[in-house]
């Protein structure tokens, strides 16, 4: 909404202004959607001179129509999809995470959120080269364990060194903290995060709940414009400065007890994500790893699909597998190339 003003195309002056104003003609969408012969009459003023005025604030402020294959030709030229580093959690995902949109994992505790997030963190900075933030609000992640990955990706210690300098961490631990830090990055921030000729690529959030949800419930209105705000900057950075967002959700129990569960935040959360993938331990004790992904909400593959994983995966080294590693190995180099 743009507020009509003295100087802004010819003619347009403060006493016509003042004039407009009178009429309760305030805004420019006010001016180009009113009856232009009327609105004359009512501000004792040229029509020819109100039409011209119009016609140069459309031109100045009016999106101009775009094609629906213009769109398709740009969206297919900003999007990038990036390997989680897993074959199966790429295979739910339809190849893996892209950007411009918001991924969430949602599950209870010990499903394994936190662990897919080092995993994808640092395949995005070893094997893509492409710089990763991540914010910690529950304190679970180590520079240890991160490391303890990257050893099993590669032996030589300048390339692990090299892929965790591309993960810059950010612990905080209240909502107005993320806040802070998401419109940081948006104010430049994820430029100056850029190290090693990668750009960011990927910006982790683990758990967006866990600073959101004390906050919603009750009376407490403040949290639901709280949790909108988060959600606005994180829509806006993976639009606005194409990376991939990937955020963390607990579940709620449901009342019969059954194990089952929905994503915690509510309908209102719902909607954010594009994207949305449930993780529960596998039923295998003989594989205490063993993980089940279900894919609950997305826009380009049935709903309900299930892929079972190992959280082992990212932290076995490359001569484990035989055959297996050797494939994950070329899926990586052709990440690489289409990155």
């Amino acid at each position: 909404m743009v507020l009509l003003r003295d100087g802004m195309c010819p003619g347009l002056d403060e006493g016509l202004v003042r004039g407009l104003r009178a009429a309760d003609i305030k805004t420019v969408e006010d001016l180009v959607s009113s009856d232009m012969e009327e609105l004359a009459q009512r501000c004792s003023v040229s029509y020819k001179a109100l039409f011209a005025i119009r016609r140069v604030l459309l031109a100045q402020h009016a999106a101009f129509p775009v094609s629906g294959a213009d769109l398709y030709e740009e969206l297919l030229s900003s999007t990038a999809i990036l390997s989680t580093g897993n074959p199966s959690l790429d295979k739910l995902l339809d190849s893996g995470l892209y950007t411009g949109e918001i991924t969430e994992l949602s599950g209870g505790p010990g499903s394994g959120k936190s662990q897919v997030c080092f995993g994808v963190a640092v395949h995005i900075s070893h094997q893509l080269k492409q710089n990763v933030i991540y914010v910690d609000t529950t304190g679970g992640l180590t520079a240890g364990r991160l490391l303890q990955m990257l050893q099993a990706e590669t032996s030589n210690a300048e390339e692990q060194m090299e892929a965790l300098q591309r993960i810059r961490v950010f612990r905080l631990f209240d909502v107005f903290s993320l806040l802070d830090c998401l419109y940081g990055l948006c104010g430049g921030g994820l430029q100056r995060a850029s190290v090693g000729g990668g750009s960011v690529k990927a910006v982790i959030v683990d758990s967006v709940s866990a600073v959101i949800a004390p906050l919603l419930g009750g009376k407490q209105n403040e949290g639901m414009s709280l949790m909108s705000q988060v959600a606005g900057v994180l829509k806006t950075m993976a639009k606005d400065f194409n990376v991939a967002a990937l955020v963390t959700n607990h579940v709620t129990r449901s009342g019969g007890g059954g194990g089952g569960g929905a994503p915690a935040l509510g309908a209102a959360w719902s909607h954010i994500p594009r994207t949305r993938v449930l993780l529960e331990k596998g039923g295998d004790v003989r594989r205490p790893g063993l993980r089940s992904a279900t894919l609950i909400k997305s826009s380009r593959r049935p709903l309900l699909i299930k892929e079972e994983f190992d959280l082992k995966w990212w932290s076995r080294s490359k001569e484990e597998g035989g055959g297996a590693a050797a494939a994950a190995s070329g899926k990586r180099k052709r990440d690489e190339t289409d990155s």
